[in-house]
């Protein structure tokens, strides 16, 4: 419960963000938050005559209002997401190239010289892969 103790005609209107955090009690990382915006309104009949003033002045702020949830409970949520970034993706097509490349000492191979790896090289694009 959240109550509003000083109720003045100059707080008519203000509006207020209100957090809350959902954790577990014995663990300090958040299991999800979200912003709760309040208004402070007038009684019936100051409402009327500042009704007009009041809707386009939080439909504004809505507007600028950033909402979000993140929940660690709902995998659906988790599985809705858009993937894996293009950074991881152009990472693990350069460590299977790097893996497919022929070990320093090969002979007969196709491939330069210069793209030879040595074995350090290709555990570290295994370790990178895995």
């Amino acid at each position: 419960v959240i109550r509003h103790r000083d109720v003045r005609a100059s707080y008519y209107g203000v509006i207020d963000k209100f957090r809350l955090q959902v954790s577990e009690q014995s663990q300090r990382k958040a299991l999800g938050k979200k912003e709760i915006i309040a208004t402070l309104l007038p009684s019936a009949k100051e409402q009327q005559q500042q009704k007009e003033e009041e809707e386009k002045r939080i439909k504004e702020h809505l507007a600028e209002s950033v909402f979000f949830e993140q929940t660690l409970c709902q995998p659906e949520n988790r599985t809705a997401s858009s993937g894996p970034s293009l950074l991881t993706v152009f990472l693990g097509i350069v460590c299977i190239a790097a893996l497919m490349l022929p070990t320093l000492g090969e002979m007969e191979t196709l491939v330069p010289l210069y793209l030879h790896l040595s074995v350090n090289q290709k555990l570290v694009a295994a370790y990178v892969l895995g």
